[in-house]
């Protein structure tokens, strides 16, 4: 569970990097969210993008995700959401909370 220091923190490294994956109408497949999972991995904290299209609003799919990935939600601003997990992988540059 993240204090609202390191979700602060979170949310500002958040506002500078570019939304990687974007949500529309196929919504969550079961390759989506396996990409979401190694990219997770990868970075411990994404950003998604939440198209019209999609049959979720960002806070539905913010709460599914969260759930699905083992995931912390940082934040939902508008039709962007942004989540964090801890990486545990081997070269991984771990954000310091």
């Amino acid at each position: 569970m993240l204090n609202s220091k390191q979700r602060a923190k979170l949310k500002g490294l958040a506002s500078v990097s570019p939304a990687i994956f974007q949500i529309g109408k196929g919504a969550l497949s079961d390759n989506l969210v396996s990409a979401l999972d190694s990219a997770l991995e990868a970075r411990e904290l994404i950003k998604i993008s939440v198209l019209e299209n999609c049959e979720y609003d960002a806070e539905s799919l913010m709460r599914i995700l969260e759930l699905k990935l083992r995931a912390e939600a940082v934040c939902k601003i508008g039709k962007k959401i942004v989540l964090y997990r801890f990486s545990h992988k081997d070269g991984v540059k771990h954000i310091e909370l």
